[in-house]
């Protein structure tokens, strides 16, 4: 290859030189779904050539296949609407904190395409209405499975909430570890970032705030 890898990834056409230059015209199809199989599987092959592992050799004859099925998992999130889980909700005479601690996800870092993984805080004081505890946890989930950087998933997670259920507050602590800083680069094992989003309540009044940290932190 006379290109480096950096440079093919950085290209907005990688993907689709690679089907032309790896598929015969008669294997040619159409996406059947959200996520092109076959582009994936087609960039991967390059790729692997690229770093110069030959993907023909036993070990690696099934590696475009997986990752192609990965990503369709991985990056589900993009071709749904995550806010649908708090379209149902129920009149509810309760004006103080609703907290779900320690919701474990895993996202991919749009950087470098290595996965960061954590845990998110949810909480929202209602106005008048609630939603299944079990909504939070699915809204973290879907917002998660899409490439992109932890302070925009903080904030969606945080907007979707405040706009879906017309909250008085919300608020979101994400706090995880990134593989682009702790297996390469830096090489820093353990270190956590942690991204919050206020809204509310919990943004203009200091001790409503308090109270949030204290209950995520245990001491509520």
């Amino acid at each position: 290859m006379s290109l480096a890898i950096q440079d093919l990834l950085e290209q907005d056409d990688f993907a689709d030189r690679c089907v032309r230059m790896e598929t015969p015209s008669a294997e040619k199809s159409k996406p059947t779904g959200p996520v092109d199989h076959t582009a994936i599987r087609q960039a991967v092959r390059q790729i692997l050539r690229a770093v110069g592992e030959n993907p023909d050799r036993e070990g690696l004859l099934e590696t475009p296949r997986r990752v192609a099925k990965m990503y369709e998992e991985m990056f589900a999130g993009l071709h749904l609407d995550p806010g649908r889980h708090l379209d149902v909700t129920f009149e509810e005479n309760y004006d103080e904190i609703v907290l779900v601690r320690d919701i474990e996800f895993t996202s991919m870092c749009e950087h470098h395409l290595l996965p960061f993984r954590g845990v998110a805080h949810v909480a929202y004081i209602p106005n008048g209405r609630v939603t299944g505890l079990s909504k939070l946890a699915r809204v973290v989930e879907e917002v998660s499975r899409r490439p992109q950087v932890q302070e925009r998933m903080t904030k969606t997670i945080a907007d979707l909430i405040e706009d879906r259920l017309g909250t008085s507050a919300v608020g979101v602590i994400v706090k995880a570890e990134h593989s682009c800083m702790s297996m390469r680069g830096i090489r820093k094992q353990g270190s956590m970032t942690v991204t919050s989003a206020m809204r509310g309540t919990f943004r203009k009044d200091a001790a409503s705030r308090s109270e949030l940290l204290a209950l995520i932190n245990g001491q509520g």
